[in-house]
């Protein structure tokens, strides 16, 4: 069997799951990092991997049994509501420990799922400290301290800022107009009694006219916090007269009488006052739905890289090692049927059908996000307005298209009664 010279560039899910799928079939690749070494501190909020696409994956990979010791099947439970804390839908029940999918959607932090991908490589496999600065249209790959080529394929898995995917497309991330500040509340339990009960080990979204409180508990029983706002200006953070990275001074600002925030419910807004360490803020960017890009010898790319997205439909990670898996069949598929072959145009073959079978896979995905990011942030509508036709894009997302329109009157004759009554 030809042993291919194969690069992923970024070692996050979509490319360490990648890498790991490859190793299990003896096609061992180089995983270029930019971090200096594994760095296992809060990745952000929390994660549920969905059957068909995330935990699939983790089977495939050999590592559902380490997911399930981080899993938590108490953490499904599910609130959404306006700002003043009205329920405007609920899923899982009061119950922490019941599941809301038949056990089918788990939630686990992202730190730990990184941890378990990271670690299920051999030693060595990751090059860390290995931050890239320019790529070449021969997949030559140029870092801070040394230059590495000769490589049949090179996947950049580097997420937003992928500089593979430059060179494949100039099309840089799109500003969405939506800003966030992100906070942590450690012991919930302890130091946030009334938050702790409301999350109930799940999560909270309260939402207003183009503002997102996402509150999500974590595995260390601390509560992590985005506080997400439409904004013009996608220097935000440079430009609001605050620090942003000081806490007490994001609190002065949020908590103020004339905050944006100034009217949320008292218990929504001690995910705000009684949070503690590091903040940090951000603007939040997608590429185009529909993005393509011209087939290249050589180079590819997934999740982030390929589709970047919004978090606001709880797909793009599960997308992301959705595309690990397929494109680790391609590999595979193109190294065993090429035994004394040119080993380089079989992968050239088997990426382009993989990029081909990407393209509306991933656009579906992408348009759900973002019909539900413009309903939740530029209609100017309540969200006991926008709730019907939300829901009704998620379940028109999970059936059959001939259903559609029984799916969407059901959902909507649901919320008639429900926010009437």
């Amino acid at each position: 069997m030809p042993t291919p010279r194969i690069a992923i560039v970024g070692a996050g899910p979509a490319g360490c799951m990648l890498a790991r799928l490859l190793h299990l079939s003896d096609i061992d690749a180089v995983v270029f990092e930019g971090e200096q070494s594994p760095d296992y501190r809060s990745q952000g909020g929390t994660l549920d991997l969905h059957t068909e696409t995330g935990l699939a994956a983790m089977q495939d990979a050999g590592l559902f049994d380490k997911f399930l010791e981080k899993a938590r099947y108490d953490g499904e439970y599910l609130l959404r509501s306006n700002l003043h804390l009205k329920p405007l839908m609920v899923k899982g029940t009061s119950n922490p420990g019941e599941s809301r999918f038949g056990g089918q959607r788990p939630e686990i932090d992202r730190a730990e799922l990184r941890r378990i991908l990271t670690e299920s490589l051999p030693e060595g496999m990751i090059q860390w400290g290995h931050h890239l600065k320019a790529v070449s249209e021969d997949g030559t790959l140029t870092f801070d301290h040394t230059v590495r080529s000769g490589f049949d394929l090179v996947i950049g898995a580097e997420g937003a800022w992928s500089k593979v995917r430059k060179v494949l497309s100039q099309q840089e991330p799109i500003f969405v107009g939506i800003g966030a500040h992100s906070l942590r509340v450690p012991d919930a339990a302890n130091t946030a009694p009334e938050l702790y009960k409301l999350v109930n080990r799940g999560s909270v979204f309260a939402h207003d006219k183009g503002q997102m409180l996402a509150v999500q508990m974590m595995g260390d029983d601390s509560i992590n916090v985005y506080a997400n706002f439409r904004t013009d200006d996608p220097n935000w953070f440079k430009n609001c007269g605050y620090d942003p990275s000081n806490l007490d001074e994001v609190k002065t600002h949020m908590l103020s009488s004339d905050s944006i925030w100034a009217d949320w419910h008292p218990t929504l807004k001690q995910a705000i006052s009684l949070a503690e360490g590091p903040c940090s803020a951000r603007s939040l960017y997608m590429l185009p739905v529909g993005f393509k890009w011209p087939h290249k010898r050589g180079l590819t790319v997934l999740g982030d890289a390929a589709h970047l997205m919004l978090p606001f439909a709880g797909e793009g990670v599960n997308i992301a090692l959705d595309d690990a898996r397929k494109l680790a069949s391609a590999i595979i598929k193109a190294v065993n049927h090429t035994p004394n072959g040119d080993i380089s145009a079989s992968i050239d073959r088997e990426i382009a059908e993989y990029e081909k079978e990407m393209w509306p896979r991933t656009e579906r995905v992408a348009k759900l996000t973002d019909g539900v990011t413009q309903l939740n942030f530029f209609t100017n509508a309540p969200p006991e307005s926008v709730i019907a036709a939300s829901t009704a894009m998620h379940v028109r997302f999970h059936t059959p298209w001939v259903l559609h329109p029984l799916a969407t009157a059901m959902v909507y004759t649901y919320y008639f009664f429900k926010l009437r009554f």
